[in-house]
C-alpha cells in the first residue's frame, strides 16, 4: 500500500499521523476484503482549507471533519471483481489500485476527541477507516448503510486496538 501524505497549516496533531494512517489504511482494506494493493492520498489540513474545500464540491458552508474523493465507482460496496476488466483503475507505474483522496480537518480531530471524550489518536483513526470505506464504494445516507458502516468501523478499530 503506498500512502501519499501531505500536511498543510502549523497546527500539529500529538500523534504519528503517518505511520497511524498506514495501520489504519491498511486493517481498513484487508477487513473489506480488497484483493489489490492499493494507493491513497491523505492531506492533513485546517477547518479553514477544509471549510472551502466542503463548500466547493459538497455546497455546504462549514468546516467538517473528514471528505473522502473515492476514484473509482463501485456497483456493490466493497465489491472489487469489476475492477479486473478496468486498468484505468490502477497506477500504470506500480500497478497500485488508485483508491482516491482522503482530507482531514486537524482541528476537528481536537475538537471531536474531546467532545466525544477520547484520544487524538481514536478520532483520526476513525476518520481514517470511515473514509477507507467511503473510497471502497460504502455510504451512510441511508439509515441501514449508515448501520453497515458503522459495524465496519467499530470493527476495524476494534482489530488495531483502538478504543474509546
Amino acid at each position: 500500500m503506498s500512502l501519499y501524505f501531505e500536511e498543510e497549516g502549523a497546527l500539529q496533531l500529538p500523534l504519528p499521523c503517518e505511520e497511524l494512517a498506514k495501520r489504519v489504511i491498511d486493517a481498513a482494506l484487508d477487513y473489506v476484503g480488497c484483493p489489490y494493493e492499493a494507493q491513497v492520498n491523505l492531506l492533513l489540513t485546517t477547518n479553514e482549507q477544509i471549510h472551502e474545500m466542503n463548500l466547493q464540491f459538497r455546497g455546504i458552508d462549514r468546516p467538517t471533519d473528514v471528505l473522502s474523493f473515492p476514484m473509482v465507482e463501485y456497483g456493490e460496496p466493497g465489491n472489487f471483481d469489476f475492477l479486473e476488466e478496468r486498468e484505468d483503475c490502477f497506477d500504470p507505474e506500480s500497478g497500485e489500485l488508485v483508491l482516491g483522496d482522503i482530507v482531514i480537518s486537524k482541528d476537528k480531530v481536537l475538537e471531536q476527541a474531546q467532545a466525544y471524550g477520547h484520544s487524538a489518536e481514536r478520532e483520526f483513526a476513525f476518520l481514517i477507516a470511515h473514509s477507507v470505506l467511503h473510497l471502497t464504494g460504502y455510504d451512510h445516507i441511508g439509515e441501514d448503510e449508515r448501520l453497515v458502516m458503522e459495524k465496519k468501523q467499530r470493527e476495524i478499530l476494534e482489530q488495531l486496538q483502538i478504543l474509546r
